[in-house]
């Protein structure tokens, strides 16, 4: 098979992975008695209604994309990093915890602020390397310790919003007394984005495609992640600190992530800071099999689902939730296109060798 004719069969199969997605959600649309048509309309309409609208995508698809983008370092070592959940929220609480050492003190704001930032990296590095630590020395699944220290991270958010964090006199759900303006990072004029923000994930972005791709390290990470054993014997490489080194860089991006939840979008510490964007981020590692290129777009889609699927509760009195029926439709189905298209060219293949 030529490679025109073999990108034009991994380009169908993708197609037709999108149009099962899109009919398996129109399935579940007209079960619950909603026109399909029209909640597609709505969630476009939500995210491209208006140029607030556009720009509340890329707020959404900033945390969205440093979460995904960490999250391949350790997908390329064969790692799943179930607990980058609670390394966003430990990036959140960390820089929450640094802007209020600064708030109402001389520090100029900006200082506070990047100090926010290294300590949230910081803080979801260290979050990051106990799961590493217990798969490397304790033999412990890091899909298991993943969860568990997930839960352990809100735990510790809802302690510190209800205890020592709370606002004044009364605890609540709504998180933390916002911070100052001064402690906020700047935004274009009238709409909620900040380029600061932004930028940082774009290089953050930009870093993982040229370490992944451009770099010995990036080598050496698929290597342990395909076979640890012939990693070892054939390159030398120790799986261990390859490992330790992987779940470290996943960490401090999911670090920033939450740096950002705190400091561009909420300002202030939220029980559910992390806004899901660590599950999000998994699914979108999935549905790019782990490469860098694709991340971007396939994140700022997701996000674009997120926002415009606000909508469909109030016209159509169908759960926003529906947008993470896509994205598991869309991810489902581009794993079961991409088996189903390795068996058909594996067929192909033993039939030409046969003739």
């Amino acid at each position: 098979m030529t490679e025109r004719h073999g990108w034009m069969t991994t380009l169908a199969f993708r197609l037709a992975a999108v149009v099962f997605a899109l009919l398996l959600t129109s399935a579940v649309l007209l079960m619950v008695g909603a026109p399909p048509l029209e909640a597609f309309r709505l969630i476009l309409e939500g995210a491209f209604g208006s140029p607030r609208k556009i720009a509340d995508i890329f707020v959404i698809w900033t945390p969205l994309l440093l979460t995904a983008a960490g999250l391949l370092f350790t997908f390329q070592a064969g790692l799943w990093n179930i607990g980058i959940e609670g390394q966003i929220i430990l990036g959140a609480v960390f820089a929450t915890w640094v802007l209020r050492i600064f708030q109402g003190t001389d520090t100029p704001p900006g200082v506070a602020l990047t100090l926010a930032f290294v300590a949230a990296a910081l803080g979801g590095m260290l979050w990051a390397l106990l799961s590493g630590v217990l798969k490397v020395y304790g033999g412990v699944n890091e899909i298991f310790s993943g969860l568990g220290l997930d839960f352990v991270a809100v735990a510790l958010v809802l302690y510190l919003v209800f205890g020592p964090w709370k606002r004044p006199g009364v605890g609540s759900m709504s998180g933390t007394e916002p911070f100052p303006r001064e402690l906020w990072l700047p935004t274009l004029e009238g709409f909620r984005l900040s380029p600061w923000a932004l930028g940082l994930a774009v290089v953050g972005w930009l870093v993982t495609m040229v370490l992944l791709l451009g770099t010995y390290y990036g080598l050496r990470l698929r290597a342990v992640g395909r076979n640890p054993r012939a990693a070892y014997l054939m390159m030398g490489l120790s799986s261990n600190r390859i490992i330790l080194s992987a779940f470290a860089l996943a960490g401090i991006f999911g670090g920033l992530a939450g740096a950002v939840q705190v400091t561009a979008v909420y300002h202030r510490l939220l029980p559910g800071i992390s806004s899901g964007y660590g599950w999000l981020g998994l699914l979108i590692g999935m549905l790019v099999n782990f490469h860098p290129v694709w991340i971007g777009p396939v994140a700022w889609f997701f996000a674009m689902l997120n926002l415009g699927s606000i909508q469909l509760p109030i016209v159509l009195k169908v759960d926003s939730t529906l947008a993470g029926v896509l994205q598991g439709a869309l991810v489902y189905s581009f794993l079961l296109g991409e088996g189903v298209r390795m068996k058909w060219l594996a067929r192909r293949r033993r039939a030409g060798e046969a003739s």
